[in-house]
């Protein structure tokens, strides 16, 4: 099976030995946790603030997909880790902002101990890519 790496200046880039994105047999693509941070200064976005960082979050995600040649639309599981389920509300709003409910792709969400540079929020995605 082929496999293609996936690397665009348009989101932050990795913070260890991962790429953002791999794209398996020219089909699946299945993207790296991002966090908020900002793709131009490698700074978190909305420091204290999940509502904001899950915004960032999702235009990071989005740049990741349309390198891949997909995107939001072609989504088909996401994994949502929080620092504080008490965010979860919070979060999903914007959340929401992004995927229709009716079409949403299935998803997961957990609470977590910490998260890399202490972000509130990181989400990954898996997606159909574009043919």
């Amino acid at each position: 099976m082929a496999r293609t790496v996936v690397r665009t200046q348009s989101a932050p880039a990795p913070v260890g030995p991962y790429n953002q994105a791999i794209v398996a047999g020219g089909q699946m693509v299945f993207l790296a946790g991002q966090i908020a941070l900002s793709p131009e200064t490698g700074a978190i976005v909305g420091e204290g603030d999940v509502a904001a960082q899950t915004e960032q979050v999702m235009v990071n995600l989005q740049a990741v997909l349309k390198a891949a040649g997909s995107g939001l639309q072609q989504v088909v599981k996401t994994n949502v880790y929080l620092k504080d389920m008490n965010d979860f509300a919070a979060m999903n709003t914007v959340y929401g902002k992004f995927f229709d409910e009716e079409t949403a792709p299935a998803r997961a969400c957990v609470e977590v101990a910490r998260l890399p540079k202490d972000v509130l929020v990181e989400i990954d995605c898996i997606a159909v890519v574009n043919n």
